[in-house]
């Protein structure tokens, strides 16, 4: 595909820096870094204000949703180049629950009162989603799910544990997948897709503390939770076919290009200042070898996104392209969160950097490299295991 940017392009560009430059908050930038130099919790309202502003423009906070949903429906080559700047700007990113998950499946299989009642509080960042899906038993055979939904009258009666519910202490709504056949002659045909309010008595949210102490992901509990039969997204027992498309646009969105070109930006700028053998790391050969291959992994990545983005534009939506995306993006951010631990050394370990009283005698740029390290090894976990993917890229595109 031609990747040089229009004269039209290029405007929008302007516009997308232009609008950044005056519109994302100050205080919002200040008080995110500081958190995350410290490795601190952000709150709801970190997390949800850029989306919040975006909102407000031109649908911008869903870059890729049809005009007719509120969404900007921007073309590959512009959503490509609002990623981009947004990442060179180091925006908050927006949660992809509500806009890149359960969004695009609500517009797509749901119907009119379901569009018109959850639509508006996603696109404009006023409802906070959170996803249903892993179990204890059941996270890369997602098919095997047992947390149950019985019909009984106008409603559903939901039983069941889902696990990894990442920001799920925030969370108005859960889209939760739920066995609704335990007969079904194939596990994936006794799946619905149901819409959960996270306010419904019954539902207990656990915190799950992760290695570096922080509280990102939860256990969710289900008690006898009564969900109205109306909150079903299109037939009964067809969730796995709603899910498999859910995931395809969760696997696209996973591959971070964007921010993958600013963390190996910042990972330069931290060589040029860290010292090896009396000479600045970054003039070390092997250590610009393995920057060198980190940035031929990300441009043949960016190649493969960009080919995935037009063909979804066209109506084709993501396919097995998904499962490669999901794969290499997921690789590379592992490799670039390695290497940046490697280049600040001794001082990546919290806790060698730190004196008795807690201050942190490191440099500034190492204060949470470790925290950024253990965070992102569920990476190749999350959204389908890449073992997982392997084996869908095996099946159709190698036909194996």
């Amino acid at each position: 595909m031609d990747t040089a940017f229009s004269t039209e392009d290029k405007k929008f560009q302007e516009e997308v820096r232009d609008f950044i430059k005056s519109s994302y908050p100050q205080e919002l930038r200040d008080s995110i870094n500081s958190k995350r130099k410290l490795g601190q919790e952000l709150s709801r309202d970190d997390l949800t204000a850029w989306h919040k502003i975006l909102g407000k423009h031109n649908g911008w906070s869903a870059p890729s949703w049809p005009k007719q949903y509120g969404g900007a429906e921007l073309t590959p080559t512009q959503k490509y180049i609002f990623e981009q700047e947004c990442a060179k700007a180091e925006c908050q990113y927006i949660m992809p629950f509500g806009i890149n998950m359960v969004g695009p499946v609500i517009y797509t299989f749901g119907n009119e009162k379901q569009k018109e009642q959850h639509l508006p509080g996603i696109l404009n960042g006023e409802t906070f989603w959170c996803q249903g899906y892993s179990e204890p038993g059941s996270g890369s055979d997602l098919a095997s799910l047992k947390t149950s939904a019985v019909k009984e009258g106008d409603h559903y009666i939901v039983n069941g544990q889902k696990t990894w519910t990442t920001m799920a202490q925030y969370a108005d709504w859960i889209f939760c997948l739920v066995r609704t056949n335990p007969d079904a002659e194939k596990p994936q045909q006794g799946i619905s897709f149901l819409l959960i309010d996270m306010k419904t008595p019954g539902i207990t949210v656990r915190p799950i503390k992760l290695m570096d102490g922080s509280h990102e992901v939860n256990e969710t509990w289900f008690d006898n939770v009564k969900v109205p039969v109306e909150n079903l997204i299109g037939q009964e027992n067809m969730g796995w076919t709603y899910a498999k498309f859910l995931l395809a646009h969760e696997r696209s969105g996973i591959a971070g290009v964007a921010r993958s070109k600013k963390a190996i930006e910042r990972i330069k700028q931290i060589a040029s200042s860290e010292m090896s053998y009396g000479e600045p790391l970054i003039q070390d050969p092997a250590f610009k070898a393995k920057i060198a291959a980190a940035e031929l992994e990300l441009s043949a990545l960016e190649f493969t996104e960009l080919r995935t983005l037009a063909k979804d534009s066209a109506g084709k939506g993501p396919g097995p392209e998904s499962s490669l995306l999901k794969i290499k993006g997921t690789d590379i951010q592992q490799s670039v969160t390695e290497l940046a631990m490697e280049a600040v050394g001794y001082y990546a370990n919290p806790h060698l950097g730190t004196t008795l009283s807690n201050e942190y005698v490191g440099p500034e740029y190492a204060t949470n490299l470790s925290g950024t390290y253990f965070n992102f090894r569920k990476a190749s976990i999350y959204g389908g295991s890449n073992e997982i993917q392997r084996n869908i890229i095996a099946k159709m595109v190698l036909g194996l």
